[in-house]
């Protein structure tokens, strides 16, 4: 038996089950909406996606998705597909169009969400995926043990390069570990990237050379893939440490291509993730899809964060977490850093940590650190503080009696 794909699915249909599901692996494999005398049994057998699992789980009166076909009773199903290896070999970009392609437009389908993604170890072979991970993350950020603590460029946009700058001069001062540029911004006009790096990385060098610690700057490269070569280069050769790419504006394709280029991690954002996965009844969970960005060479990995500012429950983004921290297969650990962010100030440490047991991952506050009312130096430490309360289990409370820092940002935190 040859390597075989697995893909799972919540369904739901108006159709018999049985029947849909097979209309879904035909239209993903060898199968159209007729019989065609050239799909032979010989061929089906060969190439047709196969049904490997159809349970049950419940029924509805109504539909989840708009449905030009009413059917009086609609089932909801756990279905798994199978596709041997051959029809696309190791291909991302067709892998996406093969578990994610026009089964979602099927009439059959009133709901389909994917769940669950299995792949077999020729994709581990053809795709090296990270090229730092946790490991060489840490090593750049010099920082060994605990999460890296970090933030993002606040206010989004508005400030100009050496704005920027003066920024990340506090930041530094008060000892973060990682800054980020915002998702929106990347090369406007009012803060070009190369002014940006220039300006930045003179203040990151300058503290590197008299402290010995160089902050891990994540510069939003974002962009065409001649100008997103160009700007890694920059950052490159001004003594940056990271890059970071928009998942869904830049696709596949671009962070593929990113990965084969870069130097540098890659912190990769998953801006526009809701409209991906905020209908139960549609899209992904994020467990399949981070694997696949993994493969393609994603360092860091955005998974929101606990009592976020968001629409994303807490069991949701710490399933994420565990997912990025998982293997992606028996083979293949690939690992990556989960960055938790989305309203985050030091409260969130403590609950973090006991439900992922570990702390590799980068926590970054924005607001959590720059509304500090003693300054940012006085929020990167009360930040800091509160995840090293939870590492060695001392409640936040009393910790806020030894930092005061902390108790100060307690006031404005809650």
């Amino acid at each position: 038996m040859g390597e075989r794909i697995h893909a799972t699915y919540w369904l739901e249909t108006g159709d018999d089950p049985a029947r849909a599901a097979e209309v879904i692996a035909g239209e993903q494999s060898s199968g159209t909406f007729v019989a065609l005398a050239t799909e032979t049994p010989e061929l089906k057998a060969r190439a047709g996606a196969r049904v490997e699992r159809l349970e049950v789980i419940d029924t509805s009166r109504t539909p989840s998705l708009p449905t030009p076909k009413q059917a009086s009773v609609y089932t909801r199903c756990v279905l798994e597909l199978s596709w041997p290896i051959e029809n696309l070999g190791a291909c991302l970009p067709t892998l996406m169009a093969t578990i994610a392609g026009n089964l979602y437009e099927l009439r059959a389908v009133t709901g389909l969400r994917l769940i669950d993604l299995q792949l077999p170890p020729s994709f581990a072979a053809a795709y090296p995926g990270p090229a730092f991970g946790i490991a060489g993350t840490r090593r750049l950020a010099g920082v060994a043990h605990g999460p890296l603590i970090g933030t993002i460029i606040k206010p989004s946009v508005g400030l100009s390069a050496d704005e920027t700058a003066e920024q990340v001069r506090a930041l530094i001062a008060g000892g973060i570990d990682f800054i980020k540029d915002d998702e929106l911004q990347a090369d406007g006009p009012n803060c070009p990237f190369e002014n940006r790096v220039r300006a930045v990385m003179r203040v990151v060098n300058d503290a590197a050379d008299r402290t010995g610690k160089k902050a891990m700057v994540a510069f939003n490269l974002t962009g065409d893939l001649d100008k997103m070569r160009r700007r890694h280069d920059l950052v490159l050769a001004q003594g940056g440490t990271c890059v970071m790419a928009c998942l869904n504006s830049v696709g596949l394709v671009g962070l593929l291509e990113l990965r084969r280029h870069s130097q540098l991690p890659i912190h990769a954002h998953r801006a526009g993730w809701g409209y991906l996965s905020r209908s139960p009844a549609l899209g992904f969970d994020f467990a399949p899809l981070q694997k696949i960005w993994r493969l393609a060479g994603a360092d860091h990995l955005h998974v929101n964060g606990l009592r976020n500012k968001f629409s994303e429950p807490d069991a949701s983004v710490i399933a994420a977490a565990r997912s990025v921290l998982a293997p992606v297969m028996a083979s293949a650990e690939l690992p990556a850093m989960p960055v938790f962010s989305s309203g985050q100030t030091g409260l969130q440490a403590h609950d973090t940590y006991a439900a992922l047991g570990r702390a590799d991952l980068i926590h970054a506050a924005g607001g959590g650190i720059f509304g500090h009312p003693r300054g940012v130096p006085a929020g990167v430490e009360a930040l800091r503080a509160s995840w090293q309360a939870a590492m060695e289990g001392i409640p936040l409370a009393q910790q806020a009696q030894r930092v005061p820092a902390l108790a100060e940002a307690l006031e404005f935190w809650r």
